[in-house]
Formats: C-alpha cells, sequence, structure tokens
C-alpha cells in the first residue's frame, strides 16, 4: 500500500512539473489598426540605411559615428556582457569540479605534532529534474535578445539623429543662401532709395527704414552662421571627436524614399527593437515565473570527492591513502515562511506588467508611425502653397521695386515686398526641411535604421 501511494505520488508531481519545461510563446499581437492611415499598405521591412539614404556623404557620416559613438560601444558590451552570462547558464547542466586541497598540524596538551594533508578533487553536481536550470537558461537568452534589441535602439537614433542633423545643416546652408541673395538685393534698394533722397525725391526716414531692413537680415545671416556651427560641434559630439567642419552636399541633390509615405502595414511594427525588446521582456518575466514555481519541486544534487589523503600521525608519508566519497541529496521545500508563494506572486505581477508595456510600447510605436504620415502630409500640402508664394511674392517684390525706381512707389511698399518675399523663401526651406524630417520619423518608426 505504501509503496502505491509512493508511486501515485511521483508520478503525480512528474506530471506536474512537465508544464515547466513549456516553452514561451508571445499571446499578445499587434492589432491591424495600429496604424490609423488609409491606403494601400505594404508589409515589406523598410530598406536599410544605405539604401534608404542615398547620399555617399551621409552615407559617410554615419558610418563614422556607429564606429565611433561611445553609446554604442557601451551597448555593444552589454550585449557580449549578456552573452557571456547565457554561456554560464547553459554550463549549469554540467556538474562543478574544485581542487581543494587541505593540511593539518594538531597537538594534545603539548604531545607531538601529528601533520595530515587531504588533495580531493570535489564533484558537485545539480540534477535537472523539474525544469529550474532550462528555466533560468531561457531567461539568460531573453535578456541577452533584449541588450541586442537595445543596441539596435542606439543604432537606430544615432541613425536618425545624424541624417536629422545633417539635413538641418543643408537647410541652414539653403537659408544663409537665400539671405545672401536678400543682403545683395537689398542693398542695391538701400542704395537706390539714398539715391532718390539725395536728388530730393525721397526722405530720410525711408532710407533709415530700407537701412533698418537691411541690417535685420546681416544680423539672420549671423545668427545662421552660428546655428550651422552649431549643428557641426553636436555632430562632431557624436562622432566623439574635437569640433571641425562637416562636410555635406548641396540641399535638394539626393532624395529620400518616399515608398514609405504610400501606406504601411501594421505588421512593420514588429520590425522596431523597442517592440522586440518589450516581447523579451515577457518572455524573460514568464521563465522567472517558471523558475519560481520549480522552487516548490524538490532539487536533487549529487556530490563526491576522490584523491589521497594521509594522516599518519607524526609524520607525512606519500603516497596517501586514497578517498574516495560519494553522497546524494534531495531537499523538498516544506515550509520555506512564505518566501517561495512571494516569489511566485512577484513573478506573476511583474510577467502582467511586462505583457501592459508591451501593449503601451506598441501603441506608442503606432503613434509615432501616424504622427509622422500626418506630419509628411502637412507639410506636402503646405509645399505648393509655399512655392506659389515664393513666386507671387517675388513678382510682387520686382513690381515695386520698378514703380519706386520710377518714383511711382512708397519706400514702405518696398519695405513690405520684400520682408514678405524673405519670409516666405525661409519658410518654404523650413517646410522641405520638415518634411525630410518627417520621412526620416517614419523611417525610423517602422523599424528601419537597423543593421
Amino acid at each position: 500500500m505504501k509503496k502505491n501511494i509512493i508511486i501515485v505520488a511521483a508520478v503525480s508531481m512528474m506530471l506536474t512539473s512537465c508544464g515547466l519545461y513549456k516553452k514561451y510563446e508571445q499571446k499578445s499581437e499587434i492589432p491591424a489598426d495600429a496604424i490609423g492611415v488609409p491606403g494601400a499598405a505594404s508589409a515589406e521591412a523598410p530598406l536599410s540605411w544605405r539604401e534608404f539614404f542615398t547620399d555617399p556623404l551621409l552615407q559617410k557620416l554615419i558610418e563614422q559615428v556607429l564606429a565611433n559613438n561611445t553609446d554604442l560601444a557601451a551597448a555593444r558590451i552589454a550585449v557580449e556582457q549578456s552573452e557571456a552570462s547565457l554561456k554560464a547558464a547553459k554550463l549549469a547542466y554540467l556538474p562543478s569540479l574544485s581542487f581543494a586541497p587541505q593540511g593539518t598540524i594538531a597537538s594534545f596538551d603539548y604531545s607531538k605534532a601529528s601533520k595530515g594533508y587531504t588533495l580531493p578533487l570535489q564533484i558537485n553536481w545539480e540534477v535537472e529534474a523539474f525544469g529550474s536550470i532550462t528555466n533560468r537558461k531561457r531567461a539568460a537568452k531573453a535578456v541577452m535578445l533584449q541588450a541586442q534589441c537595445y543596441q539596435g535602439i542606439v543604432y537606430s537614433n544615432l541613425v536618425s539623429t545624424v541624417s536629422q542633423q545633417y539635413c538641418l545643416l543643408q537647410v541652414l546652408d539653403r537659408q544663409l543662401e537665400i539671405l545672401v541673395q536678400t543682403d545683395s538685393l537689398w542693398s542695391a534698394s538701400l542704395d537706390t532709395q539714398r539715391s532718390l533722397w539725395e536728388n530730393g525725391k525721397s526722405y530720410s526716414t525711408a532710407v533709415n527704414q530700407l537701412e533698418a531692413s537691411w541690417l535685420d537680415v546681416k544680423t539672420q545671416m549671423v545668427d545662421t552662421r552660428r546655428s550651422i556651427q552649431s549643428v557641426e560641434n553636436a555632430i562632431c559630439r557624436l562622432l566623439a571627436v574635437s569640433p571641425r567642419h562637416i562636410e555635406r552636399s548641396k540641399w535638394g541633390r539626393y532624395s529620400l524614399s518616399q515608398k514609405l509615405t504610400q501606406g504601411v502595414s501594421a505588421q512593420l511594427l514588429e520590425n522596431r527593437p523597442d517592440v522586440r525588446m518589450a516581447n523579451h521582456m515577457m518572455e524573460e518575466a514568464f521563465y522567472n515565473t517558471q523558475v519560481a514555481r520549480s522552487a516548490f519541486f524538490p532539487t536533487i544534487t549529487l556530490s563526491g570527492l576522490v584523491g589521497w589523503t594521509n594522516n599518519a600521525g607524526g609524520a607525512v608519508i606519500n603516497p596517501g591513502s586514497l578517498l574516495l566519497n560519494a553522497m546524494g541529496q534531495l531537499v523538498q521545500p516544506i515550509f520555506s515562511q512564505g518566501k517561495l508563494k512571494a516569489n511566485l506572486k512577484i513573478s506573476k505581477l511583474a510577467q502582467e506588467e511586462m505583457k501592459h508595456n508591451y501593449v503601451q510600447t506598441v501603441i506608442d510605436a503606432g503613434n509615432e508611425v501616424n504622427e509622422a504620415l500626418a506630419d509628411y502630409q502637412a507639410t506636402m500640402e503646405k509645399h505648393g502653397y509655399y512655392h506659389h508664394q515664393v513666386d507671387v511674392l517675388h513678382e510682387a517684390y520686382k513690381g515695386t521695386h520698378e514703380l519706386m525706381d520710377n518714383g511711382k512707389a512708397s519706400y514702405l511698399e518696398v519695405l513690405t515686398a520684400q520682408e514678405s518675399l524673405l519670409r516666405a523663401q525661409l519658410s518654404e526651406a523650413m517646410n522641405m526641411y520638415d518634411g525630410s524630417q518627417a520621412i526620416i520619423a517614419l523611417y525610423i518608426a517602422l523599424g528601419g535604421g537597423g543593421k
């Protein structure tokens, strides 16, 4: 009867422990409506950054930043550390072997000292019986995958930041070009107004107003050059080098891919390293819960000694006697002051927390895509208006300047036309920059920029 009870208990324990070897299965899927944008959706993975950014100078700059950036180097080290931890977790299946020599000298009541030694090889082996080692190994692998995803996040952020700063340099160059052209035109207008004043056909206030407006352009040129220097310094920090000139191509010479703006699939969010990282965090939490469950089951440990010992009394004689010792131990937790139940509850709550974190990460990712698409569509819609506005104001400026040359227009009309044209030209350039930033943001939001 007792034998049957033991057999039934053993079988029941083995069946219960089978679930401890279950592998993680992702249950939270990305909803199809995570990206609320109509249109033909593409489920293809984004192009690599080398294909997306066709400007050779930008490609060279990105490569230099990825090679020199200290944050990426730190992320790479974290991956190597997690790989080492995973290797250690895999080796936990094997027994540990150690050499632990001991020597003793003992004397009692001033008697002659007794000398002895032991030269054992100690062997300890935790037998995999209820999934604790397997689940710890799987959790370690999930941690390693998280480190790789974090490296991907840093990688993508660097690609995004460098490309955005590079485009900002290009648009600042374009704005400086506009200001230089404006400086030349307004200087000519000022000379004309001075000539009219000297001939009694205008007032000194007109000269003063035009000169003040011209000087304002001069200050904008100084500010723009300073902004260019500041952006160059920011890129140099990413490169981990001292401040220097950043070589770049002229704005508009190379264009970014427009393919992603034609429609995207929510499944592309799975390419994002932060979404994959959130999934692996759920995976780690799942296996930690399995480890907490396995703590309720017995642990089986085998240990032994093999070596030589000599306790011959007053002298040490070689070779010593052969020493052999073997022991098997099974420990079944019965009462652990509630620690096992508490650890299991904490693990389950952490698993639930990681699930919520995954859902929020997907929501945030979809929102980033929607915002980038909306920004791009807005800049494209404004582009035509800005372009037409610049053409209209350019014609207005030419007309008022001709009228002023003939004494048929006041300086205020010329001043208004000049300032309106300048604002429209600068706004058009900035709108083009905003469009490029939206495309870059969309590319990164869909998981682009990774290796």
